[in-house]
This record gives structure tokens, C-alpha cells and sequence, in this order.
């Protein structure tokens, strides 16, 4: 059966952005610490300007004499690519200025770096090695792989207590059509994470895929597929997903939320059919298929619930051994509840916008550290392992609430310091309400 057009879809796509794709926009004041960018929507960066220098006298200009804001002509040439080379086609992208390169476009004059982009709508799974990859389109529509990535490209995807030479290289990930192959044109597929599928891209390092893909309806009239394609893209729903991990202390489960934040919904420890994490196994070791530990969900609902991303492996999760000399594994089924989740670094911009017609309402802000990954390139161990000091804060509430827009800094002058010494983040959840 033909798919729809790459002609029709790609316009789809472009008509979806120009007509109400929000653009994102993140400010940096000061060169050399994180500027981050993220998508929260099923959807991935496209980078559609970046510059690094200075085009007005009021951008990061607290505290800043008049003499360092005066020259608003002065920009980087090159910027855009490098930032689009770097983050283009991911979910979350960290950088500094030091990977700019090239001179000092205005010396005497704060410069800030400033990336406007676009989260282009597609579904981006990362699976940790040894689990299952899990892609699934609604009914009557069918997969459409965008591209594939086995290896490991950061420190900080599928780390969970892993040792560091196990995470330590960052340039091995390889494109594979492997996910193509197996899924393009179904309705669901499964797939695993592992070297027997797509080889070893790096011998001693412990891996994962990267999938991006689309659900597409198969051809019908052209006007139908183009609008079945814009209402899917557009309509934000709770999505449901699954995630399955073999049992091992040293596998990790992957749970995240594109669009929103997790909500566990079932969870099994055990073994309840016969056929999945069954590799290389005899049959004695599937025969029990109604072994379940209880209790499971209760403890990954108190891991996960309310986050965009959960990393655990098996040993957190297993109290005792519900059946003992069988092969076992650890299936989550979770729910995206629909939110917008913004995370901005320290001496940064948190942009938050609406549609015209709508206003912001925060759930809630933290500001402070809560893991040792977000907001952690090229920063010191020492500013990244005080995990316990985030707090709650309302003044995000009380400056954004009811407004189309708002714009509020990342920094301690705004919502005091609560850990010393430690390289801090602003988390803010909200949703665009009409008024």
C-alpha cells in the first residue's frame, strides 16, 4: 500500500509551522555556561537563528556599565550553522559559546548568545541497550522512519549507574536503516537495543538507539491526507507508552514524556508470556508465565510520577524474586499528561508563550539542581553533584500567570541562591489556557 507523498507530508509540515508551530527562543547572558535547547512536544530542534553578540542595549544587560551595551551591531558570522550542526534533529541539545570558535566579534561589549527554533512535530524514542523499542502508530496509520541512531553520542542518556568508561565516548553513534527495515509502512513494531541487531559501533561502551519517525494515514484524496496529517500534528493528547527492560542490575529503563509528564499506569516485575526477553534462553527458564512481584507500580509511581524523564534499573525496583529460576522482566505502561515543561539554565531566559486567545497557568517552578545531567556541560563535578537543593518557588506564577507571554530570568537575584556553589536550573510546568 503507498504512503502518503514526502512531497505532501513535508508541506504539511512547513504549513504546520508557519501556521502555529510556536517558536522557542533561549537567551544566554554569559559565555561559557549551558545554553539549552529542548523540545517538549512529540517533535524535534530545527535551529532557525542563532546569534552570538549584541543587537540591543537591553538584552543581558542587568548590572552591565552603558558603555558595554552601547555597540548593537556586533554578531559572530557562522553561529546558526554550528548551533544547527549541533542540535538539529534532537530532543534536548546543550552547548556553550566556547564551541563557536572564530574571534571576538566586539571586544569591550557583553555579548550574549540567543537561539530561536522550532520543535518540529515527530516522535523521538531513546531505548538504552538491552530493552525493547517500542513504535506504534494509531489505528490505520502506519510508521514512517525519519532516521536511526545505534551508539552513544552524551554522557548523560542511559547512564544509570553505569560505570564512567562505560559512558565516557560520545562519538560513536551510527546511522542505521535496521529500524527502517523492520518497521517502515506497520502499524506497531518492536525492536531491540542490542549489538546482535545493529553491530558494535564501540566495543566496551554501553549504548542505545535513537528512533525518530512519524504515523502517517495511507493515501487517500490529497486534501484529506493533508488535513488527517495537520489535525494529528497539531492535537495534544495524553499519550501512552511502554517501556520494557530485561532483567539485569545493570540495564536501564528509559520512561519519558515529549509532551508533558509521566504518569504510571501499570507496571509488571516477572514474566507474563513467553516470548518477550526470551533470546538465548531454555524453555524451563519461560515456562512460568503468572509470575508478578507485587507492589512494582507503587514503587516506580514514587520514582517517576510528575517527571519528563525517569532512568532506573531492575535492581531498584526488585524487593524479592517472584519466581525463582525464571527469566524475568520489567514492562512499564505510563501516560504523557498533557503540560508544557520548560527547564532553563542558570543565567539564562525562561520564554514562556501561548497562542493568540490564550493565557499561561503555571502548576508549578523549582529552581535549584535535582539531578547531576540537566544543565551539566563542561561544568565541574563540584557545580553538578548538590542534587537536593532545588526548591519550590510561586514568583513564576505571580509574574506569568494570566499573561499571552512572559520572560523571566534563571538566576539567584531573582529567586534567591539555594545551594551555594551549585550551577543551578529554572523548571516550570504550565499549560495555555483560554481567557
Amino acid at each position: 500500500m503507498m504512503l502518503v507523498s514526502a512531497t505532501l507530508y513535508l508541506a504539511s509540515i512547513w504549513l504546520l509551522v508557519d501556521a502555529g508551530i510556536p517558536k522557542e527562543t533561549v537567551t544566554t547572558c554569559v559565555d561559557n555556561v549551558v545554553h539549552r535547547l529542548s523540545c517538549d512536544l512529540e517533535s524535534v530542534i530545527s535551529v532557525e537563528t542563532s546569534l552570538y553578540g549584541r543587537t540591543d542595549n537591553v538584552t543581558c544587560s542587568e548590572g552591565t556599565s552603558p558603555d558595554r551595551v552601547s555597540n548593537t551591531h556586533c554578531s559572530l558570522a557562522g553561529v546558526a550553522d554550528v548551533v544547527k550542526k549541533r542540535c538539529n534533529g534532537k530532543k534536548v541539545c546543550e552547548l556553550s559559546t566556547d564551541v563557536l570558535g572564530g574571534s571576538d566579534p566586539c571586544r569591550n561589549t557583553a555579548k550574549y548568545l540567543q537561539t530561536t527554533y522550532a520543535c518540529l512535530p515527530a516522535f523521538h524514542r531513546m531505548t538504552c541497550e538491552h530493552s525493547l523499542s517500542h513504535l506504534s502508530c494509531d489505528q490505520g496509520q502506519v510508521i514512517v522512519v525519519h532516521g536511526a541512531d545505534y551508539g552513544r553520542r552524551d554522557q548523560t542518556t542511559c547512564r544509570y549507574g553505569r560505570p564512567a568508561n562505560q559512558i565516557q565516548n560520545t562519538a560513536c553513534s551510527s546511522p542505521t536503516s535496521k529500524v527502517a527495515e523492520s518497521c517502515q509502512g506497520k502499524n506497531s513494531c518492536i525492536i531491540k537495543a542490542s549489538n546482535s541487531v545493529f553491530g558494535d559501533p564501540c566495543v566496551g561502551t554501553y549504548k542505545y538507539l535513537e528512533v525518530a519517525y512519524n504515523c502517517q494515514y495511507p493515501v487517500t484524496p490529497d486534501e484529506e491526507i493533508l488535513l488527517a496529517t495537520a489535525c494529528l500534528l497539531m492535537v495534544s493528547v495524553a499519550v501512552t507508552e511502554k517501556a520494557t527492560t530485561c532483567d539485569d542490575s545493570d540495564n536501564i529503563q528509559h520512561l519519558s514524556c515529549d509532551n508533558g509528564v509521566i504518569s504510571v499506569q501499570s507496571a509488571l516485575y516477572g514474566r507474563a508470556d513467553r516470548r518477550i526477553c526470551s533470546e538465548g534462553k531454555p524453555p524451563q527458564q519461560l515456562a512460568n508465565t503468572q509470575c508478578s512481584q507485587v507492589g512494582t507500580v507503587d514503587i516506580i509511581k514514587k520514582r517517576c510520577d510528575g517527571k519528563r524523564v525517569c532512568e532506573f534499573n531492575t535492581g531498584d525496583v526488585r524487593s524479592v524474586d517472584p519466581c525463582v529460576g525464571i527469566a524475568k522482566y520489567l514492562e512499564t505502561n505510563y501516560t504523557c499528561l498533557p503540560a508544557h515543561r520548560l527547564v532553563t539554565c542558570e543565567h539564562s531566559y525562561a520564554h514562556l508563550n501561548c497562542d493568540y486567545g490564550q493565557v499561561i497557568f503555571v502548576y508549578g517552578a523549582d529552581y535549584g539542581r535535582r539531578d547531576h545531567t540537566t544543565c551539566s556541560y563542561r561544568r565541574p563535578a563540584s557545580q553538578t553533584e548538590n542534587v537536593y537543593c532545588s526548591n519550590p518557588t510561586n514568583i513564576v506564577a505571580q509574574t506569568c500567570n494570566g499573561k499571552s507571554s512572559c520572560t523571566i530570568r534563571a538566576h539567584n537575584s531573582v529567586f534567591g541562591d539555594p545551594c551555594i556553589g551549585t550551577f543551578k536550573y529554572l523548571e516550570v510546568a504550565y499549560t495555555c489556557e483560554y481567557f
